[in-house]
């Protein structure tokens, strides 16, 4: 049995602050994309897991464990199966990679054993792997509050057609993007209920007038290739060009899938250093 993982990115992320218990209170909407992983399962003895990527540790520090163990701990049932993930999302790059292999994991677990997780249930147990791993089980695009887990269901977006770009060499720890925030004087969080009204409406233009990300300013203060890479995307024809997440990726919304298609075949030609894919909005996980 194989499991698409989609990658997401944010359409907004709004920082309302530290919370007691060390997490940061977010105010997210978040976005599947057809950029995506895929993870097979096969009868095995015990749980293992391979991965294309050798950058990508498999064990136990891997989020694939993680959510097995979990689901096992949870259930009670032995998860006796082989793992294999095709990784083709970009590592550590602000794009649910490691979230969205673990949703697929617990999706596909819980049907290969007969459904004995509810979807409250399921939802419950991906928050405790990590805060983007609840959106991951469905995907779509949803609202995502709390320290992201809390979610609701938004009507998908007009289509958007993407390029993704992310430095091939550049990692940025969402920790220190994070701490650097909360070092911000007057900062004035981003309003996300304009956005979601727009996506409500179906408002394509009102979608691209109110997207943003709290976060973007420290990453890209500290590393100026991505704002380099954010003015190409523009100057190659981009309605909008964001980061995702913590970064480093970002992108640019182009107005169809050849303008697109032809913004990055030209930023391939001129940079070598960047990770590049074409990409569009997907409706669900």
């Amino acid at each position: 049995m194989e499991r698409k993982a989609y990658g997401k990115i944010n359409l907004g992320l709004s920082v309302l602050g530290r919370r007691p218990d060390g997490y940061h209170q977010v105010d997210m909407v978040m976005q599947s994309i057809s950029l995506a992983d895929t993870v097979s399962f096969a009868p095995g003895e015990g749980l293992s897991l391979v991965c294309d990527n050798p950058d990508l540790p498999c064990d136990g520090s891997n989020l694939m464990v993680k959510a097995a163990r979990a689901f096992s701990a949870k259930t009670g049932l032995a998860v006796n199966w082989h793992l294999a993930c095709t990784k083709r999302i970009f590592l550590a790059a602000g794009l649910a990679g490691g979230s969205t292999d673990a949703a697929a994991v617990l999706r596909g677990l819980n049907d290969l054993c007969g459904q004995p997780l509810d979807r409250q249930a399921l939802e419950e147990l991906a928050a405790s792997i990590g805060s983007d791993v609840p959106f991951c089980l469905y995907g779509g695009t949803q609202r995502a509050r709390g320290r992201g887990e809390k979610m609701t269901v938004l009507p998908p977006v007009p289509r958007l057609d993407l390029v993704l770009a992310k430095p091939r060499n550049l990692g940025v720890s969402t920790a220190w993007v994070y701490g650097e925030m909360d070092r911000t004087p007057g900062r004035v969080p981003l309003d996300i209920r304009g956005l979601e009204n727009a996506i409500r409406q179906g408002n394509r233009q009102g979608i691209l007038d109110r997207m943003g990300n709290d976060l973007e300013r420290v990453t890209v203060n500290r590393y100026p290739v991505l704002q380099e890479l954010k003015q190409e995307l523009t100057a190659l024809g981009a309605e909008k060009a964001l980061m995702s997440g913590s970064g480093p990726t970002v992108f640019g919304i182009f107005p169809d899938r050849q303008a697109a298609a032809r913004a990055a075949e030209c930023l391939a030609g001129r940079r070598q250093d960047i990770q590049l894919e074409v990409a569009h909005t997907v409706e669900e996980a």
